[in-house]
């Protein structure tokens, strides 16, 4: 998209929107399934030390939503997140099909493609990471170069 408007726009309603819907996820974690149930779950999955798996899941859910949500951090936020639904896909999902309602990995998918296309892209001019740009080039996109270039 040329339209530096539109695109910036376009990053900002997809980082919202990601961001809300990691952060829920993380949320539910915490405040229905609390720790206890949040890692017996993931036993019951077979995750690779189900301790330590929901305590990281959780808090990159939580941590990451909101820092998409304010754009900080992004490539970082990005990359972890799309991280986590990788492990999603892989370690629950991949093995009952694409659609949700069956387990599937449609919405880990979706999800972490996301991630990884905010991981690259960055968090556009209306972010936090915008106001960083000119003291940390990496943060900068295209359509928001760093005072540096």
């Amino acid at each position: 998209m040329n339209n530096p408007a539109v695109r910036n726009t376009g990053i900002l309603l997809a980082r919202i929107a990601l961001g809300v819907i990691f952060l829920a996820h993380g949320l539910q974690k915490v405040n229905s399934w609390g720790f206890e149930g949040t890692k017996a779950g993931f036993e019951a999955m077979g995750a690779p030390v189900p301790a330590v798996s929901a305590f990281l899941a959780t808090w990159i859910e939580v941590l990451g939503g909101l820092a998409l949500i304010v754009g900080v951090l992004t490539p970082i936020v990005g990359g972890l997140l799309f991280l986590n639904m990788i492990g999603a896909l892989f370690i629950t999902h991949i093995g009952n099909g694409l659609w949700v309602s069956d387990g599937g990995y449609e919405l880990v998918l979706a999800l972490g493609a996301g991630a990884l296309l905010l991981a690259v892209v960055g968090a556009g001019k209306c972010s936090v990471d915008a106001l960083l740009a000119g003291k940390l080039p990496w943060l900068a996109t295209e359509s928001e170069p760093a005072l540096t270039r």
